[in-house]
């Protein structure tokens, strides 16, 4: 992942011209030995998206980039029988970048109040990509297909 992103943060540097780059670190389907398999996968997540955010910094780029994670499914709540946790219904997502308001956005999901063993979720996924099409690529939102979706504060004016 460092060196997919040390490309990327190359390109965004040379003004290749595309908006949107796709990088990927897997290995997080993890139905056994998940509490070290996932340390281990954080932390690469962690220091590879601190180096892209230092880099992107330094050259004066760090305000031109949003950064977004996703997965296609969540993780349960309870641990199974292997030291693993199942897919899921709800998961979280991290949005990065100069321009981005930190902190919690939406609700946390209430543990306590399960729906058949996973968590709920509190914003839909949709939201983050309606709020990005319109407030990073100034789409209207008559324009995408999650149009009808609520938005986010997620990003600062420039």
């Amino acid at each position: 992942l460092v060196r997919r992103l040390e490309l990327v943060a190359r390109l965004i540097e040379a003004d290749v011209g595309p908006q949107v780059f796709k990088v990927e670190l897997g290995s997080f389907d993890t139905h056994a030995g998940q509490a070290n398999r996932h340390r281990h996968l954080l932390g690469q997540l962690g220091e590879a998206l601190a180096g892209f955010a230092r880099t992107l910094g330094e050259s004066g780029r760090w305000d031109e980039v949003v950064v977004m994670t996703y997965s296609e499914f969540g993780r349960r709540v309870a641990e199974n029988g292997t030291g693993g946790t199942d897919h899921g219904t709800a998961a979280p997502h991290f949005v990065l970048g100069g321009r981005v308001a930190g902190g919690l956005h939406g609700r946390r999901s209430d543990l306590t109040r399960l729906e058949r063993g996973d968590p709920g979720f509190t914003t839909d996924f949709r939201s983050l990509y309606a709020t990005l099409a319109r407030d990073w690529f100034g789409q209207p939102l008559a324009n995408v297909p999650f149009a009808g979706f609520d938005t986010l504060p997620l990003l600062r004016n420039a």
